[in-house]
């Protein structure tokens, strides 16, 4: 079959992936909501031992990082002062590390992440990982694309879940993930495909 031109390379952007010591790393929604109940990922775990190991790599090459929840309210999975909510252990925020609480999937949306960029005087790359790769990450992506960063997300440092098609079939996990990193790459940002695909 033959594949398409992505928009990037139509327009010229650059498709080389970033050294993670020039990045600011945002780690998006590693809660525990995603590990088990009624919002468990198939592919949580592996995401969170790629997200630690990206986590660790970043931090030993100096890069600023900054960590996103999002809070659903009391009583919901996404409930941020249960422990439900909280960001699970192996990718846990260290003092001194941004925690920046979101209400909608682009974690750019009336809250501080842009402020805190700023801050950190944050360059225009950024490296993003997470849950759900078609939602939050996804949408976080296009935001900040919009905002004139340049993103690049660790396609094994995120998951997703199986859902219904719009013909009532299910799209498998696996499924929704490659075609949400497609979606990015096609124009909003880079997509490495392992945390050791990034230059030190």
């Amino acid at each position: 079959m033959t594949v398409s031109t992505t928009l990037r390379d139509m327009i010229g952007l650059d498709g080389t992936l970033p050294a993670l010591s020039t990045s600011t790393l945002i780690m998006i929604d590693f809660q525990n909501t995603y590990t088990t109940g009624v919002m468990a990922l198939p592919d949580a775990d592996r995401a969170l031992d790629a997200g630690a190991r990206l986590l660790a790599a970043a931090r030993a090459a100096g890069a600023p990082v900054v960590h996103v929840v999002n809070d659903g309210g009391e009583g919901t999975p996404y409930d941020i002062r249960a422990e439900i909510g909280r960001i699970e252990s192996r990718v846990a925020a260290r003092d001194g590390e941004p925690v920046v609480v979101k209400g909608f999937p682009n974690a750019f949306h009336e809250t501080e992440l842009e402020a805190v960029l700023r801050r950190l005087d944050a360059g225009p790359d950024l490296v993003l990982a997470g849950f759900m790769t078609h939602m939050c990450v996804q949408f976080t992506a296009q935001g900040a694309f919009n905002l004139g960063y340049s993103p690049t997300v660790v396609a094994e440092a995120c998951a997703t879940r199986p859902l219904a098609g719009p013909d009532g079939e299910p799209v498998p996990a696996d499924a929704l993930h490659a075609a949400a990193l497609t979606t990015i790459g096609d124009l909003f940002g880079r997509v490495a495909a392992r945390v050791d695909d990034l230059r030190d």
